[in-house]
């Protein structure tokens, strides 16, 4: 198997790194605005579906495919957005029920298992070092896709871009699916990041814990106002 689109991913996250501490709120914005557009342009589609077809009996062939790669792009890239910002819910009632040491120590292995998980469906053929009988992961599936070259089943390229570059009409799979690979490097470079973050103190869980009660406690009084 090449490895280049591993050497790849690791370009992108120092990437993603780099810019992330030198502009921490450009890079959080721009995380939160792509999962927004992404969001914004399923319902659009949605309800552009809606009011073509009962209105017009027509309507776009690829909103089905599109819709669905949309919402799997969406899950995808909230796995490592969730993490990053501490906003998965979870069971923590074990986490508060012992002394603070072993919640750390609880969450630390939490996080060392979110990254092994993302490293396991990324490339599992790293497993066979300790003897486990595995065979590929995201990344070989998409180099898979990019070398053999087929297209999706309803969504086209525009005429003019067909035309432009002389290309065929159907989107290659490739490209739709390399969300797949980004979307668990990111998740494994996330819970890395909540790791160290645990690790020193700045959060204490991998999880949201109390979310709910926070937000009962932060308005029980706005009836009242």
């Amino acid at each position: 198997m090449a490895y280049w689109p591993h050497i790849y991913l690791l370009i992108l996250i120092a990437i993603i790194w780099g810019l992330e501490k030198a502009y921490p709120k450009k890079m959080e914005r721009f995380e939160e605005n792509l999962m927004i557009i992404i969001l914004a342009s399923i319902m659009a589609v949605s309800f552009g579906q809606v009011i073509a077809r009962y209105g017009f009996n027509t309507g776009w062939s690829a909103a089905l495919e599109f819709n669905t790669l949309a919402f799997s792009w969406l899950i995808l890239l909230g796995m490592s957005y969730g993490i990053k910002t501490g906003i998965h819910l979870g069971v923590d009632i074990v986490l508060n029920a012992v002394p603070p040491h072993i919640t750390k120590a609880l969450s630390l292995f939490g996080a060392a298992c979110a990254c092994l998980y993302g490293l396991i469906l990324l490339d599992s053929t790293w497993l066979a070092l300790l003897g486990a009988e595995v065979r590929g992961g995201a990344i070989e599936y998409w180099a898979k896709m990019f070398k053999i070259g087929i297209g999706t089943e309803e969504l086209r390229y525009p005429i003019f871009i067909q035309d432009m570059f002389d290309i065929r009409p159907r989107v290659q799979r490739w490209l739709v699916l390399i969300i797949l690979p980004v979307s668990l490097a990111l998740l494994s470079y996330r819970s890395i990041q909540a790791f160290l973050e645990i690790l020193s103190g700045k959060r204490t869980m991998l999880i949201s814990g109390h979310e709910a009660q926070d937000l009962v406690e932060e308005n029980k009084n706005v009836l009242k106002d």
